[in-house]
């Protein structure tokens, strides 16, 4: 019956190492020690009972020390475009609703921008990003013209 322990704990470990979770890596030890104790009994019983104890426990017991390693919701930073949604900005070059051209700065980043309406926006003009349409920044202006 050991042989049948290896295999699952074999497929568990192959498991862990295909996902993130960190979760099978503890049905794998549960297998490896349902494995020894086949070695002294040949009930089913036991080694099964074995194994659902010690995977439960080792993954309860180790729940603390594994969160110690993800990453909190709270932590979490938005790194993708979306982040300047709702941010401002300065116009770099003028935008322009019918040739569709624009840039803006947010930050240290320049961005292709458009207009949320069919004026033009001057060059200098500072601007709020409402939403991120494809590749361009949909803005809005704040303010007119800020002097240099």
């Amino acid at each position: 019956m050991w042989q049948f322990w290896i295999i699952v704990s074999g497929i568990f470990f192959i498991g862990e190492i295909m996902t993130v979770g960190f979760l099978l890596f503890w049905f794998a030890l549960g297998a490896l020690l349902a494995m020894v104790v086949s070695f002294f009994t040949d009930n089913i019983i036991i080694q099964t009972s074995v194994f659902v104890i010690s995977s439960g426990l080792l993954t309860l017991l180790t729940r603390k020390f594994a969160n110690k390693f993800s990453v909190k919701k709270e932590d979490e930073k938005v790194t993708n475009a979306f982040s300047i949604i709702s941010k401002t900005g300065i116009v770099t070059q003028e935008i322009d609703p019918i040739s569709e051209s624009g840039q803006i700065k947010v930050g240290t980043e320049i961005w292709s921008a458009k207009s949320n309406s069919s004026d033009k926006i001057e060059k200098g003009t500072q601007v709020e990003v409402l939403e991120i349409d494809g590749v361009k920044a949909v803005v809005t202006p704040i303010y007119s013209k800020i002097k240099n």
